[in-house]
């Protein structure tokens, strides 16, 4: 797989990641993790490493942690990229999620700890730095969903000296370019885009059609790979992060990482099948 450098740190990380918003939040039985092994398990062999959660997405942070303590999903010498999110108010409400976060996700470092939809990011962004100066969390980041938000994570990526901002982007919704993407190039902030399939829509528009020919131009042979490779097309994305529970899905995906990506003027052909 493909890999693209944390610019406030060059470490490279795969460029598919695995997120874990509905797909995760399973209970114990087996036929509702056995799939989930198996997603876990190909990601990495795939070449894998970075997975995304919240104390939001229900049992999710505990399933990641229960499934990579089992024996043979992680290869050796594969050292996963574990991000999640604190999602509270107040201070101490927020150390304490954060730690029991740790705990579900069974680590004593977090890679990435990011404030979930800004949600009291002034209280919790000095925390993130205390941590990241102690060594419990490596890299510290803010997420939102929403194009209302644009604004102010425009405005923090300026001033918070943040490593990393998670936001959505895919083909059809594109208004990360106009400014959020630039001005993560600008100050080197690293990106995680949430939604690169627009919450499974974009699936429905393409069920039943084929591929174009000239998607072999760039190494595509699913939609899943054609629409991660736009999204990855553009130099400002580190990483999208596409939950699924499907192993085969997982496979798609992460063939997207693999071989050439679409130029400028490809990105804007492959755009141009989704315009209305």
């Amino acid at each position: 797989m493909l890999t693209r450098p944390i610019p406030k740190s060059n470490e490279q990380l795969p460029v598919v990641g695995l997120g874990t918003w509905q797909t995760f939040d399973v209970g114990t039985a087996s036929r509702e993790r056995s799939a989930l092994a198996r997603v876990a398990t190909d990601f990495f062999r795939s070449g894998g490493t970075v997975i995304d959660s919240s104390p939001m997405y229900g049992g999710a942070e505990e399933v990641v942690g229960d499934l990579l303590a089992e024996p043979h999903v992680i290869p050796e010498g594969v050292r996963p990229f574990l991000a999640t999110k604190v999602w509270t108010r107040g201070r101490q409400a927020g150390i304490d999620e954060m730690n029991r976060s740790m705990a579900r996700m069974r680590t004593t470092t977090m890679d990435l700890m990011q404030v979930h939809n800004l949600v009291d990011a002034d209280t919790h962004l000095p925390v993130l730095r205390e941590w990241k100066q102690a060594g419990k969390i490596r890299y510290i980041g803010i997420t939102h969903y929403a194009h209302s938000a644009f604004d102010e994570l425009e405005r923090r990526m300026r001033t918070d000296e943040l490593d990393f901002v998670q936001l959505p982007y895919s083909i059809v919704d594109r208004a990360a370019e106009k400014r959020l993407l630039p001005v993560a190039q600008d100050t080197g902030t690293a990106v995680l885009v949430m939604r690169p399939f627009a919450e499974g829509q974009i699936f429905r528009r393409v069920h039943g059609k084929p591929l174009p020919d000239w998607a072999s131009d760039f190494d595509c042979t699913s939609w899943s790979a054609f629409l991660l490779k736009f999204v990855l097309s553009h130099p400002a994305v580190t990483c999208p992060i596409p939950a699924t529970a499907n192993p085969s899905h997982l496979a798609d995906n992460c063939r997207a990482g693999d071989g050439r990506l679409p130029d400028e003027a490809t990105r804007e052909k492959m755009a141009r099948l989704f315009t209305i």
